[in-house]
């Protein structure tokens, strides 16, 4: 299994590597990073902790969104959000 963020392989589906949470299977919307390009993956199958929300995904799930990224051109649907800058914060 591999944690979301850290790109580490993880053996136990009991408990959350960062804050020892439990872990739960549920459908999520991934952010996956490829090639310095992040898109975002719909109904993803995930181990999620209950307590920090850390996402973890089966070897075979992360080989899969892997697939999908190299495929980038063929993704049709765009979605859009506000940016905000960290120093507006200060005004």
């Amino acid at each position: 299994m591999y944690a979301a963020s850290a790109g580490i392989d993880i053996m136990n589906h009991d408990q959350c590597e960062f804050c020892e949470g439990e872990m739960e299977q549920r459908r999520v919307l991934a952010r996956f990073r490829y090639r310095g390009e992040t898109i975002y993956i719909e109904n993803v199958p995930a181990w999620v902790c209950n307590h920090c929300s850390e996402q973890y995904f089966d070897a075979p799930v992360y080989k899969q969104m892997e697939r999908i990224a190299q495929r980038r051109e063929q993704i049709h649907r765009m979605i859009s959000f506000p940016l905000a800058e960290f120093e507006m914060a200060g005004i």
